[in-house]
Parts: structure tokens; C-alpha cells; sequence
């Protein structure tokens, strides 16, 4: 007898982030791929973890997560986006965003439901949707000069009566596109009519440049009832590796989650979750400096490519600076990003990846959570080109 074993994610390969990353390792090149900051998480938080190691906090935590990190949450999100939650039935922690993301679509999405991305889009959304029998309808964003920012007519015209889920990732991998109160008002309108549940990619809430203020789909009375709002530590606290990540739903919706979450993950990793209350509790603004912080980066960033072949627009959020390569070469962005890795040693991401359509734009990212010495040495090999 032999085995086959077909696969249920047949179009799938190994995701651009382990490629390149894999590809800079190979070619000792400069990794500007893969986000995730050089730099180490606050000390202060450190020794927490260090504290609950040695302190018996070593047993499963509660499903829903630890009690306190769940109250620091809900005091933060009400100071931030107006929204009083409920600790027990409306904040569960996860096991990194990504988790987050996959539960929710598993909760949410059956055979034959239409599910709406926005591309460029994070490729971690649409195998979730295929998994759960579901079909992903990709609307690109439109592009005004070097920005982006949702195509509303052509969003619209693809909601229907079978659109189950929305996917919204803003602040916006890998665009840096955010929305703005209007936008918000827009999605309620658009989704209105139609029996469509959203979930909101927040992740980088916390980065957002030239003192814009991002605007959360919890602060919104009308979409909060329809929507799950995940976000991260792990962007915030530059601790990418901890994988602890939360959402945010009504309790109806928390519900339904959960019976997911609990035979996804079951919990989340004690220590951690009882050093970010600790912390939270001790230092409850501390995001608040980091759009600064990521700010002089980008701008270090973009000042030692003015003079470059790229142009160059500032990225309004996320710590990923896109670069138009259009002035340099017509090559197509993932051979080109390969062969950059090898040929100056600089790994970058290409955009088209996220994409079911052709993606025109001649555009590469590049992350610039490193030191400024890394994004100097970078910013000299690209200048070169």
C-alpha cells in the first residue's frame, strides 16, 4: 500500500520572510528583510521575566490569559480608544498576533465564505482563510503617487451577502498606509448592509509618524460590535521572539474565539504574561515614545538615501521604509531583491508576494528597527546603485 498525502495548501511555499532572511544569512548580507528590531527589549521588563522565572509563575495560565495582563489591556484600551472592555469575556491573550489571526479566521470563516484582503497583503491570511474552507477575494489598494490607501469603489463593489470576514491591516505591512477617521466612517458605511464580521490587524498601533494618531476600529461604536482587534508585545516591547499577542472582541464574538484559541494553543507563556502586567502597571505610557523613537529612524534612514538613485517618501507608520527602485532598474521586484542580497549584500522584501495581481509599482521594503550603524553600512551599498 502506498500513502499520498495531498495537501491542503497546495499553492503554498516557504514564505518570503524565511527566503530572504535565509538567502542574508547565506551571504552574510545586511538584513533589512525580516522585521524585527537589532535591539533588545526594556530591562526593566527583562527582570520581570527573570522574576516570575524563579518565582513559580512555570504552570499553564488561565486560557484566556493571566488576569492582570488582561486588566492592564482593558485600562489601556480605554484610555487610548474610549472602549471599555470586559477583563473575563473580551480580552484573550495569544500566542503572537499571527495566532490571533488564524483563530479568529477558524472562528469566523466556513466552506464557501468570501473573505476580503487588501493587497499588498500580509501572506499569513490567505492560507488561514483556505484552511477554513473559505475563499479570499484580494482588492488592491490604490496607489496616489507614493502613497496608499483603500480603492472604496472597488472594495464596495466586491462585498456581497457572502462576504463572512474583512480583513484591515492598518497600520499597513508593508505599505506603511494608515487610516484616517473618515476612512473609518467609510468602511462602517460600506459593510453596513451586509452580515460581514472584521478583523483588525493593529499590530503596529503604536508606530505611527508626524503626529498622526492611529485610529483603531475600537474606537468606533458601530464597527466595534462587528469586529476582533488583534495586536502585539512584540512590536512594541521590540521582542519579536516572545510570540505573545492578544485580541480584543465583543463578548459574543470572544466567545466563539476562544473555543477556537483553546485547541489552537490552549495558553500563552506564563512568565511573560506576568512580566508584561508588572510592567504595564509600572510604566502604563511607554508606547507613547515610540513613534518618536521609530520616527528618527526612518528619518536617519531616508536623509542617507536623499541623494540616491531611489526615490524616496517617508513611511507614515510601521518600522519598513518602501524605496522606488524605478530610476535604477524595469526588473522585476523578487529577482531583484535576490539579487541584491548577493550582488551589494542588502536583503529587502519584495511587495509582489502579497499579491494575487501582478504588482507594477517598481517598490522594495526595508526595515529600519536595526541600530544606526547597520542603516548607515546599508544606506552606503545602496547608494552605490
Amino acid at each position: 500500500m502506498s500513502l499520498r498525502l495531498d495537501s491542503k495548501l497546495p499553492d503554498v511555499g516557504t514564505t518570503i520572510f524565511t527566503v530572504m532572511s535565509q538567502l542574508a544569512a547565506d551571504c552574510g548580507a545586511i538584513n533589512l528583510s525580516q522585521g524585527f528590531p537589532s535591539f533588545d527589549p526594556p530591562e526593566a521588563l527583562v527582570e520581570r521575566i527573570e522574576f516570575h522565572l524563579r518565582n513559580g509563575a512555570n504552570q499553564y495560565a488561565p486560557m484566556p490569559g493571566v488576569p492582570a495582563l488582561r486588566e492592564q489591556l482593558a485600562a489601556k484600551t480605554s484610555r487610548l480608544y474610549g472602549r471599555n472592555v470586559d477583563v473575563d469575556s473580551e480580552i484573550t491573550i495569544c500566542t503572537g498576533a499571527t495566532e490571533g489571526l488564524f483563530s479568529t479566521i477558524q472562528a469566523v470563516v466556513r466552506p464557501g465564505d468570501e473573505v476580503i484582503v487588501f493587497d499588498p497583503a500580509y501572506d499569513s491570511y490567505e492560507p488561514a482563510v483556505t484552511l477554513a474552507g473559505g475563499i479570499t477575494r484580494h482588492v488592491a489598494l490604490a496607489q496616489q503617487e507614493d502613497d496608499f490607501e483603500i480603492d472604496w469603489e472597488a472594495f464596495e463593489a466586491a462585498l456581497n451577502d457572502k462576504t463572512r470576514l474583512v480583513i484591515v491591516n492598518f497600520p499597513h505591512n508593508p505599505t506603511g498606509a494608515i487610516l484616517s477617521p473618515a476612512d473609518v466612517d467609510r468602511l462602517a458605511e460600506s459593510v453596513r448592509p451586509y452580515p460581514t464580521f472584521l478583523l483588525s490587524d493593529e499590530v503596529y498601533e503604536h508606530i505611527v509618524f508626524d503626529g498622526v494618531q492611529h485610529v483603531s476600529l475600537l474606537s468606533h461604536d458601530e464597527l466595534w460590535k462587528r469586529s476582533f482587534v488583534v495586536s502585539s508585545f512584540g512590536k512594541t516591547f521590540h521582542a519579536t521572539g516572545w510570540k505573545v499577542g492578544y485580541c480584543v472582541a465583543p463578548a459574543a464574538l470572544t466567545a466563539e474565539f476562544r473555543r477556537v484559541h483553546q485547541f489552537t494553543t490552549f495558553t500563552v507563556v506564563t512568565p511573560i504574561q506576568h512580566a508584561l502586567a508588572d510592567f504595564l502597571e509600572d510604566s502604563p505610557d511607554i508606547h507613547l515614545a515610540l513613534s518618536e523613537f521609530y520616527q528618527q529612524k526612518r528619518d536617519l534612514f531616508c536623509r542617507l538615501l536623499e541623494d540616491s538613485a531611489f526615490s524616496v517618501t517617508p513611511a507614515r507608520s510601521t518600522f519598513f521604509q518602501l524605496l522606488d527602485y524605478s530610476g535604477i532598474s524595469d526588473e522585476d521586484d523578487t529577482a531583484l531583491a535576490d539579487r541584491w542580497t548577493r550582488e551589494i549584500g542588502v536583503a529587502s522584501i519584495p511587495l509582489s508576494p502579497f499579491c494575487a495581481a501582478p504588482f507594477e509599482a517598481k517598490k522594495l521594503r526595508f526595515c529600519f528597527a536595526k541600530d544606526d550603524a547597520t542603516l548607515t553600512e546599508a544606506a552606503e551599498r545602496l547608494r552605490t546603485l
